[in-house]
């Protein structure tokens, strides 16, 4: 099996289990596996729709959705490790709905190493 293909089961499992422990259902969460791996969680909150939003270069943030027609705004990072385990994003997601901040955004560079993010996604295979 080819890294696009770990990648993309890795990612659906890995997706899962974070939408599992916050409570989004699945019907609330989406991923792709193209140029870039991304993925989103909608989540309950107080105030405008927020997004829990992962991508293969910058990992875990939320965003609060302002306009369709335009790019959500960023309003907290969870930082380092790109692939936390599923409880540790959970509780981000729980702090910044307390009011906590995130971490700085992280710097992860533009280098797009599959080998090493397939690496982190086969605890789900």
């Amino acid at each position: 099996m080819d890294n696009s293909a770990l990648i993309s089961i890795g990612l659906a499992r890995y997706v899962k289990a974070v939408a599992e422990e916050i409570g989004v259902p699945p019907e609330g969460t989406e991923f792709e596996v193209s140029d870039t791996a991304t993925a989103y969680l909608g989540l309950e909150g107080p105030g405008p729709d927020l997004m829990l939003l992962w991508n293969e270069k910058r990992g875990w943030s939320i965003a609060v959705e302002t306009d369709p027609t335009e790019a959500p705004l960023v309003i907290a990072h969870l930082g380092m490790p790109l692939v936390p385990p599923p409880d540790a994003v959970a509780r981000f997601v729980d702090d910044v709905l307390a009011g906590k901040p995130g971490s700085p955004e992280p710097e992860f560079g533009v280098t797009h190493d599959r080998n090493r993010l397939a690496t982190r996604l086969s605890d789900y295979l």
